[in-house]
């Protein structure tokens, strides 16, 4: 199966350059239907980037953006040298706590094809 999903262009930029091995997000209905050997197409929000396709090559699903954070290594994921507080706070401008309580976190690895 293929799935499109947006990209700021940050992390539009680590993926591309190998800096980010696992994208986050909410384990929310649309997210519950990827599967290991699907694609992605990430499209940065920017519009200046050509699409970036990847293959999904493991999930990792969380109760809690803290537990996904403390167990993935923060140099697959393009912050390293971030505090917990400073993860947490800037994915809680993207997801509410409500959200990560109905649905859970999930880390999508990932691997570029393009």
């Amino acid at each position: 199966m293929h799935h499109d999903m947006k990209l700021n262009p940050r992390p539009y930029e680590a993926i591309r350059w190998g800096r980010k091995r696992f994208e986050i997000r909410l384990h929310d209905e649309k997210r519950q239907q990827i599967a290991v050997g699907d694609t992605i197409t990430f499209t940065s929000v920017s519009g200046a980037e050509a699409p970036l396709r990847v293959e999904v090559t493991g999930l990792r699903r969380y109760a809690t953006f803290a537990n996904l954070y403390t167990d993935i290594p923060l140099r697959d994921i393009d912050c390293e040298g971030w505090t917990l507080e400073e993860l947490l706070s800037s994915t809680y401008t993207i997801y509410s706590r409500e959200q990560e309580l109905r649905y859970g976190a999930l880390a999508i690895e990932i691997k570029v094809l393009d």
